[in-house]
This record gives C-alpha cells, sequence and structure tokens, in this order.
C-alpha cells in the first residue's frame, strides 16, 4: 500500500501564487509516474499535470506557462508550483501516483489516491 499525503492548499487572491506537495510512504517501490488532478464543485477531475520515470512534465494547456510540476523520486515526492492564479483554478487538487509490479510481460499496476487539498482563488 501506498499513502500520499498532500499540503499546501489555501486561499490566495487573482494573480497570486500557491505551492502543492505531495509526499508518498509505504510501500512505493515501483512508483513510475506522479501527477496533480483537480476537481472543481461540479465538474469531473481533470488531470492538470503529470511526469513520468522519464522526467517530462506534462500540462493541460489552460495551465501551460503557469504550472511547473516538479518530482524527486529518492524522496517520492511530486510538487505543484502554481502562478498567476485564476479564479477558474479554483478547486479540490488531488495528487495520484501510479504504480507498477510484475514481470515486463504480464505487468500489473495501480493508481493510489491523496486525500485532496482546497485551492481557493479570489476575484
Amino acid at each position: 500500500q501506498v499513502q500520499l499525503v498532500e499540503s499546501g492548499g489555501g486561499l490566495v487572491q487573482t494573480g497570486g501564487s500557491l505551492r502543492l506537495s505531495c509526499a508518498a510512504s509505504g510501500r512505493t517501490r515501483g512508483i513510475d509516474a506522479m501527477a496533480w488532478y483537480r476537481q472543481a464543485p461540479g465538474k469531473e477531475r481533470e488531470l492538470v499535470a503529470s511526469m513520468g520515470s522519464d522526467y517530462v512534465p506534462n500540462y493541460i494547456d489552460p495551465v501551460k506557462g503557469r504550472f511547473t510540476i516538479t518530482r524527486d523520486v529518492a524522496k517520492n515526492t511530486v510538487d505543484l508550483q502554481m502562478n498567476n492564479l485564476k479564479p477558474e483554478d479554483t478547486a479540490v487538487y488531488y495528487c495520484k501516483a501510479h504504480q507498477s509490479w510484475g514481470p515486463v510481460e504480464r505487468q500489473y499496476s495501480r493508481d493510489y489516491w491523496g486525500q485532496g487539498t482546497q485551492v481557493t482563488v479570489s476575484s
């Protein structure tokens, strides 16, 4: 089992910044990707940013140029630096870890989720 704990959410004005952090603990061997998702009221959860074992970041278009995802594989952490925040960024942000194990010809995988942290951007 893997446990994920997020921190860093809060209330900020438009144009402000926040940094979210997520730490994985437990049986973390085999975590090959970590990501941040968000879910606004009345909307589906959406991927915001992700980083796999290749360390190549991926972002959805609305956050490109404003958000930066970083990952420390040794510490099993993933952070999301959010700059120039907008009211439409208001949501609960979730950390996700993807874990794989087993032989190459028969891989197993599982996703783990954090409890979520609220980000509110006031106009």
